[in-house]
This record gives C-alpha cells, sequence and structure tokens, in this order.
C-alpha cells in the first residue's frame, strides 16, 4: 500500500471518510485556506467518467473543484493495467499501480478526488460488446452504480460517447455505463444488496463533454459553451496552467503538457435530465438552503469568509469552531458530513498544527511491533491547543495527562503499533480475471487504495473543542541529492522469496538452473520452502531449509529444473514456504520506484512461468538498443543468445559487424532523440550483410522519418484479438522456414494482443509474409515487413513480442528467432 502524508479527519465512518484517507492534503498555505472558505458555501458535487488514467478532462476537473468549488470526483473505471510504459518495463498488475499513483498526484494538482471501479484494463479493444463480455458488465455496473450513492453527484459527467466516435472499446463502455448507472443508482431494486450501506441517489442531469482533438470533432451547433479562461489568485495559474501541470504526472504514458492560456471553452451536450441553456448546474440549488434550517450556518459562513485575514488564518479558529458545532447539529445529512470534514481541514490549517508519524525502520513483517515516533509543533500564535491522547490501533495511549501545546515547540511522542497484514493493494489480495479484480468487501469498492494503512490516532482539545485526527506512519530518510524522503511504511511476509526471471525457457530437454533469493524481513527466520511444479516437471532439491538469523539476511539457493518431454502446456512454478506450525503460499517483494510519484511496494506471488521451446538458432550474438523500455533482451537471453546493450556511443563507433543481428527496443523512434543520427549507421551495417529487426513504434512524433531503408507509413491499425487467425501470404517467404518452420500452433497461446501500430502504404521493395485481422475487420499485412537491402536482411515488426516473449510464449520465441536469422550465412 502507498501511505501519503495527510491529516484524515475522523469525522464519521463510511464511504467519505475512506475515500479522503487516500487523497493526499495540500499545502496549508493561506491562499489554499482562503480556497478552502469559499468552499463551504458550495454544497454541489459532479462525478466525471472515463474509463482509465489520462482519459480524464484535467482542465475542467481543475476549474469545476477551484473556480466552481463544486466537490469534484473523476472516475476512471480502470487502473490503466494493459496500456504501454514508456518510462520502464513494468506491465500488466504493476503498470497499473504506477498509473494509479499518477492519478492520485494529477487530482492532488488539479483539486479532485480519485475513484476506480473493479474493471482490468486487459488491453486495447475495438467495442463495447467484447469489454462488456471481458469486464462482467454487470460486476463493473454496480460498481459504478455503489460509488454513485456513495458520492451523491449532482451531475455526472462522462468523457466520451458510447459509440464508435469514442475509439476504444473502453471509452464506449465507460460511456454507457455512466448512463445505465444514472438510472440504476436512483432505483431501489437495481442491487438492493448496497442499501445496507447508502441509499438510492437521482443525479439531476448527465452529460456528455464533448471534444475536438486528433480527428475527431464532436462539438456541434447548440450543445452549450462554458468559458474556462479564468486566472485563479489563489492558485497562480490559469486553468489551462492547471491541466498541464496535472496532466504532466501521466509520466509512463509520455503526457507532458504545455501550458495552454487565453480563451479556453468546454462543450457539453445533454444525455439525460433537463437540457442546458446557460449553466452545467442550472435549476441545482448548491447554497446551504438546501439544507432546511441552515440559516446561522449561512451567516457564520458569510462572517468567516468576510473577515479572513491572510495573514493571520488563526483569527479565524473560534468562528470556525462555532460553525462546526452548528454543522454536527445536522446529524447524518451527506453534506453535513462533508462540510464537517472541510471545516475541520480548515481548522487544523488555521490553527498551525503540524503533525506526522515516523517508523524507526523502513519495513516489518506481520506481526511484528513497530517503534514509532509522532512529532507535533504548534505553528499559530494566541491558540489553545492540547494533546489528550495519542495512540495506535490497539495499543495503549502514548501520554498519561493532557499535555498543552506551546507556541513553536516541537513535542515528541513514543508509542508503537503492531502490524497485522502485509500492505497489499486490495485489488490484488486475490487472484483476478482478464476482466476483473477480485474484491469481496463491499465498502472497499471505489477505493484508490486501502484504507486500513498502519496510522497513528491523536485527539485534540482546540479551543475547547476536542476533535480526532489520524496520520499515516511513515519511513523518513534524506536522501543528499533530493532531500527528506518519505516513504510508504512496508510490512512484508516474514520472508519473501524473489527469482531474477519471470519466465524460464528450455530449449529442448536440457535442464537449467534458477537462482532464488530468499530475504528475511524479521531476525529469526526458520523455514522449509517447497517448489510446486506442474505435472512432469521436476526440481532439485525437492525442498531445502531456510535459516536466517537477521532482519535483511539473504540466502541464495540454486535449483535446477527438468522439463518433461511433452509438457501440457506453459504453466508456473510456485512454493509453498512452512513456518512456525503455518504454510502459505511464498510471495515476492516487488519495489517500484520513480521520483514523481510514492515509492510502491507489494508482493506478488513468488512464481515464474515454465515454458518449453523447439528452437533451433541461427544468429547467436546480438545487439540491443534499448528504447521507452521491455524485457526483450532479458528474455532473448533465457534460449542461451548472447545480447549486449548498445550505447549511442557503441552505435556510432563500434564495429557493428561482430554482431549477428541487432534489435531495436518497442518505440526508439519516439522516444531517443539521437536515433536519426545513429540511423545511417545502422542501415550501414544491414547493407554490408547485417539484419536489423526494429520492433513497433507510434505514428506522432517519430524523431526521423525514415526508420528503414525503403518507405511505409505507421497506421493505427491493430489487432487485438490474441487468438486471432495469422495466415501466411508469402509461404516461400525465409523467414517463415529458416531456422524453425513457423505454422499455426506458433501462434497459441500469445497474450493480451497480437500487434499495434501496422505499418501500410508499404513501399513494394518488403515483403509482408504474415495476414491476420480481428473479426468483422479487414485483414492486415502491416504486421511484418521484410526486405533485402545491399547484403543484409532489414525488419520491422508490429507483432507484440515485448509482451509475449516475457510471458513465455513458445511460438513467439521460434518466430522472433527467424526475424534474428540471416539465412545467406
Amino acid at each position: 500500500m502507498i501511505y501519503k502524508k495527510i491529516v484524515l479527519l475522523f469525522v464519521f465512518l463510511g464511504f467519505i471518510t475512506s475515500l479522503s484517507f487516500a487523497q493526499q492534503a495540500s499545502p496549508n498555505n493561506a491562499a489554499f485556506i482562503r480556497l478552502k472558505i469559499k468552499k463551504l458555501n458550495t454544497l454541489g458535487s459532479v462525478l466525471y467518467f472515463a474509463a482509465h488514467p489520462d482519459d480524464e478532462n484535467t482542465r475542467l476537473i481543475g476549474w469545476l473543484a477551484n473556480e466552481q468549488l463544486y466537490r469534484t470526483g473523476y472516475l476512471s473505471l480502470t487502473r490503466g493495467d494493459g496500456g504501454q510504459n514508456l518510462i520502464g518495463t513494468e506491465q500488466a498488475e504493476e503498470l497499473g499501480l504506477i498509473r494509479t499513483q499518477e492519478l492520485l498526484a494529477a487530482r492532488r494538482d488539479d483539486g479532485g478526488e480519485q475513484f476506480f471501479s473493479r474493471a482490468n484494463d486487459f488491453g486495447f479493444s475495438k467495442t463495447f460488446d467484447e469489454t462488456f463480455d471481458i469486464w462482467n458488465k454487470d460486476k463493473i455496473l454496480s460498481d459504478a452504480v455503489w460509488i454513485i450513492r456513495n458520492f451523491q453527484p449532482d451531475v455526472i459527467i462522462t468523457r466520451f460517447p458510447g459509440d464508435p466516435r469514442a475509439g476504444h472499446g473502453h471509452h464506449q463502455a465507460s460511456s454507457l455505463i455512466a448512463q445505465e448507472a444514472f438510472e440504476a443508482a436512483a432505483d431501489p431494486k437495481r442491487y438492493p444488496e448496497q442499501l445496507a450501506y447508502v441509499k438510492p441517489w437521482r443525479a439531476e442531469r448527465l452529460l456528455w463533454n464533448t471534444y475536438n482533438f486528433g480527428s475527431a470533432n464532436t462539438i456541434k451547433e447548440g450543445q452549450l459553451r462554458i468559458n474556462l479562461s479564468q486566472y485563479n489568485p489563489l492558485l497562480g495559474h490559469t486553468y489551462g496552467e492547471i491541466a498541464a501541470i496535472s496532466r504532466t504526472n501521466h509520466k509512463s504514458q509520455g503526457f507532458g503538457s504545455t501550458a495552454q492560456r487565453g480563451q479556453m471553452y468546454e462543450y457539453f451536450e445533454t444525455l439525460a435530465g433537463d437540457p442546458l441553456k446557460e449553466s452545467l448546474f442550472e435549476g441545482i440549488d448548491i447554497g446551504w438552503s438546501r439544507i432546511p434550517g441552515t440559516e446561522k450556518i449561512q451567516s457564520l459562513v458569510d462572517h468567516i469568509s468576510s473577515s479572513f485575514d491572510m495573514e493571520h488564518p488563526e483569527y479565524a479558529v473560534k468562528d470556525l469552531i462555532k460553525l462546526l458545532t452548528e454543522i454536527e447539529k445536522l446529524g447524518d445529512h451527506y453534506w453535513a458530513k462533508q462540510k464537517a470534514k472541510e471545516v475541520q481541514d480548515i481548522i487544523i490549517a488555521c490553527a498551525g498544527i503540524w503533525i506526522e508519524s515516523y517508523a524507526s525502520g523502513p519495513k516489518y513483517a506481520v506481526n511484528e511491533v513497530v517503534d514509532v515516533k509522532t512529532d507535533i509543533v504548534l505553528q499559530a500564535e494566541n491558540i489553545q491547543v492540547s494533546l489528550l491522547s495519542l495512540h495506535t490501533e490497539g495499543n495503549d495511549d502514548a501520554i498519561k495527562d493532557r499535555k498543552e501545546l506551546i507556541y513553536s515547540k516541537l513535542e515528541s511522542f513514543s508509542t508503537n503499533h503492531r502490524v497485522k497484514d502485509i500492505t497489499q493493494p486490495y485489488w490484488l489480495l486475490q487472484p483476478h480475471s482478464l476482466g476483473s479484480f477480485t474484491v469481496e468487501e463491499q465498502q472497499l469498492i471505489g477505493l484508490p487504495e486501502s484504507d486500513d494503512l498502519p496510522q497513528v490516532t491523536a485527539l485534540f482539545s482546540i479551543e475547547g473543542k476536542t476533535i480526532t485526527y489520524q496520520t499515516p506512519i511513515v519511513y523518513s530518510f534524506n536522501d543528499p541529492v533530493r532531500g527528506e524522503i518519505k516513504n510508504p511504511l512496508v510490512v512484508a511476509p516474514p520472508l519473501t522469496l524473489n527469482l531474477e526471471q519471470k519466465a524460464v525457457i528450455f530449449n529442448g530437454n536440457q535442464p537449467k538452473e534458477i537462482e532464488l533469493s530468499l530475504t528475511a524481513n524479521t531476525d529469526q527466520v526458520l523455514a522449509k520452502i517447497s517448489p510446486i511444479l506442474p505435472e512432469g516437471w521436476k526440481i532439485s532439491p525437492s525442498s531445502f531449509d531456510v535459516d536466517l538469523k537477521h532482519r535483511n539476511d539473504e540466502q541464495l539457493v540454486t535449483a535446477t529444473i527438468y522439463p518433461p518431454e511433452n509438457p501440457a502446456s506453459t504453466d508456473s512454478l510456485t512454493f509453498l514456504v512452512s513456518y512456525n506450525g503455518h504454510e502459505e503460499k511464498a510471495r515476492s517483494l516487488r519495489a517500484i520506484n520513480y521520483e514523481h510519484i510514492p515509492q510502491i511496494t507489494w508482493f506478488p506471488l513468488a512464481s515464474a512461468k515454465l515454458s518449453k521451446i523447439e528452437t533451433n538458432v541461427s544468429a547467436k550474438r546480438i545487439g540491443y538498443i534499448s528504447g521507452a523500455g521491455d524485457l526483450v533482451a532479458q528474455s532473448l537471453r533465457e534460449i542461451g543468445l548472447r545480447v549486449d546493450i548498445l550505447s549511442e556511443n557503441d552505435v556510432m563507433h563500434q564495429d557493428l559487424s561482430i554482431y549477428d543481428a541487432i534489435i531495436t527496443g518497442i518505440r526508439i523512434y519516439n522516444v531517443n532523440n539521437r536515433i536519426r543520427f545513429m540511423q545511417p549507421k545502422l542501415l550501414d551495417y544491414v547493407k554490408n550483410g547485417g539484419t536489423l529487426v526494429e520492433q513497433y513504434n507510434v505514428s506522432g512524433g517519430l524523431k526521423t522519418a525514415n526508420i528503414g531503408p525503403y518507405p511505409f507509413r505507421i497506421s493505427r491499425d491493430r489487432v487485438t484479438d490474441e487468438t486471432a487467425t495469422v495466415s501466411f501470404s508469402d509461404t516461400s517467404n525465409p523467414i517463415l522456414h529458416y531456422p524453425n518452420i513457423i505454422n499455426q500452433e506458433d501462434f497459441e497461446g500469445w497474450i493480451q494482443e497480437r500487434g499495434l501500430y501496422f505499418a501500410d502504404e508499404v513501399d513494394d521493395r518488403y515483403k509482408q509474409p504474415l495476414q491476420m485481422n480481428d473479426p468483422g475487420e479487414p485483414v492486415s499485412n502491416g504486421a511484418l515487413l521484410v526486405a533485402k537491402y545491399g547484403k543484409g536482411k532489414y525488419v520491422y515488426t508490429s507483432l507484440a513480442f515485448f509482451r509475449q516473449l516475457p510471458a513465455g510464449v513458445p511460438g513467439a520465441y521460434r518466430l522472433f528467432v527467424n526475424l534474428l536469422a540471416n539465412e545467406n550465412n
């Protein structure tokens, strides 16, 4: 789990508190406080709907949250697991973890809140029918209804239409889900099991935020036009600038953005509810008058707003406490709970209370006791603040008597916390299907992160008002370059087992050694590890003992795996760990570190795919020029190839003839500004007898116009059905025969997709030996181009080898080996 430095106001149980806990706090400067006070007068909410991280309109979200002052949420149905990654090699669940944090970072910048359904991004889909079949439409619809019933938006806005104009099948599906959920959330007969926690909710209207980007222009006469050109002096930005700052958080997708200034408009079409004429909320009461008997509250809010002193926010504390007291009298009303939370946020900021809790170490094992130090400083003068209690769940109070806080004096308190569960993302606790994650606890659904993070609870008396706050336990250290770093506290199994390979590839019947790295996450770990193999596979040793004395001690174990003669299919090696009379599947520890997001740690089951292939190999020494990030080089080493990673200096100054083939990594022609200088040298290498294999690139932002020896264009065409039939249009082509004879069986077991960004408008000098298509679409022959150039061979492939090879797909290996071969040698 990712723990963030926030002050959580423990106001009430339920969805609002849980979701708020996952959103990181904004800076508590005077301008921010002033904006929050202005927001107290607005009792309106809007929920934005789309399919993926980066689909959201950050300009509109920023404007809704900070100019119109609505409570603004973004529901991304997926976490973006099936996308591409421009900053590293993470795919699938790990990419979803990265993109989850990128969305949370975006919301911190634009002022929105973030929600998710259980839908898994399984990859590009061309139709909503396919998307619904794989997701299980009813399951994802129920999630959307649940989130609407909790968030209670007055207005719902969908990013996409529910038809082919949306492009991606997930985009279409997100709109159709929004449209059906708009009605279903109000119907007590739909998903009645949710009514144990929530009530039916009817939003006032459903809108489509139309757009004009790329070749898609859905803006037309008669749509409502809203001006978003305002400058917000409290934030110091226009909404075009806020949008760029927010959107640039999507670094894994290469979405760094330049700020827009000047006239900016958004357009809307009504899908349900009363048609719009002038504003998004016309006819909707968004003031305190929507709650009867709130005249005194309205008067207090007006007074606090008009009298707020930017240089002395603490002057507002007493009036804010009066306001909080009046709001609490309203009871269980949605807006009473929400505004009570907002007022407490403002009180803690105006009173200048700074609180943070630190663990003494970065990582602990389940059931260990963590020593925790909590620092508190009162940073505002002339405010009466006392600490009444300080504790962690299930532990004694850290203070015995009331402790009065003194202005600018740092107070430190020691307590401890027994950690009970590993800090695993809640949606990854159980195995999941291709289409959706398994989450059985209803109240977790929608949360961006888990709501049970290790934390410290502090009870304060502020000018006589008792308020409870919670702050997560973090680990803090100083980096000599970046300064202070605060990482989430990691709670791990007592023992973790990591394998270097995600897939172990056997070429023939020869056994293969693997290395297991076992790490103690506590002291005195005595355990037995028993490998679990599919039928027919053998391993030596069949089990082994672990004896690690100290935390962070490691033990390396080498095991030999023997493949069967005819394995049934690609399967996985897992491990059983036994200690203290307890037996469970062993887990790995995976850490993901990028500077733009918090550290991510998770614990997948320790496993490796076992794949046996039968491939001849002709090219044995390979040069690899890395692109946006993939695991192809490591995968080729699994079948015994020598793969050297080449730098620009190597390409420009080394004798490349020592390589049987050179491969360029995915999207290198999109991300490497220097590739245009390397390209002539690479083509000379081909002309002199070498083999160059270029993996897929996208059409936009190519660093050089000529990526091959002869012209072709990169399109947006793809084949998303990984089981789509592949036919051979040039059966005599050596690439289908040497050194391996390729047949239909070599296209079995592929994952996620056949290929993407196929070539078209191809020069006649290229051969195109493969044909394929998604159901109901024209046949494409742009997945593989092969050309003789001088004495050598040039290959451009849009096939998704970057997914297939790390997954251990046998036929993908056999075909890729053929791409590398020079049949003339």
